[in-house]
């Protein structure tokens, strides 16, 4: 990590910690050791991708995007709370943050055509938004392009999948897997 991103990711975690009372790391590692999660559960819970969970902690990214995210946050804190002190068991925590999971929040940014869709079959822009948000977890977008640059005289169909969906618009990566289903 150079100077730049350790700078960034320091000025994300005093965002952080303004924002929620401390960087989202510590928050979610306590979470986890508290209510007895891994990572991959965590991020199921609280309605975030693997990858977004982890550029959260890791202070790539500073701010939960989505309400209702946060209130579920807030809501197993207080069940973090409630397990420690003995007034919650581990079973009724299982089926507390089911509850937490499930619960859309009470934001009225939600969307219907957001709400529609869960539980459903993800749309194709989920789907490609996913698999962006996977990949640039993994690398940034110039390595990700150099990359493909040394894949495409042996393999092109795969040098062309990591520079659209790694380091092109979503619009281009809805279009190229349409193109490619069925």
């Amino acid at each position: 990590m150079d100077a730049a991103q350790q700078e960034a990711t320091a000025r994300a975690r005093e965002l952080q910690r303004s924002w929620y009372g401390e960087p989202l790391g510590a928050l979610f590692r306590r979470l986890i050791d508290d209510l007895g999660l891994n990572q991959a559960r965590l991020a199921a819970v609280l309605g975030l991708s693997a990858p977004m969970l982890s550029q959260l902690m890791s202070g790539q990214r500073a701010k939960i995007g989505n309400p209702a995210v946060v209130q579920r946050v807030q809501a197993l804190q207080e069940l973090a709370g409630q397990v420690a002190d003995g007034s919650v068991s581990a079973g009724e925590a299982a089926d507390r943050m089911e509850e937490v999971k499930k619960s859309q929040g009470g934001s009225v940014l939600t969307a219907p055509s957001q709400t529609s869709h869960t539980g459903g079959a993800p749309t194709v822009r989920r789907v490609v938004r996913e698999i962006q948000s996977l990949l640039r977890s993994v690398a940034a977008a110039g390595d990700i392009i150099e990359a493909a640059d040394s894949l495409a005289p042996t393999h092109p169909e795969l040098a062309e999948f990591l520079k659209v969906y790694g380091a092109g618009r979503t619009a281009e990566a809805v279009a190229h897997y349409e193109g490619h289903q069925g």
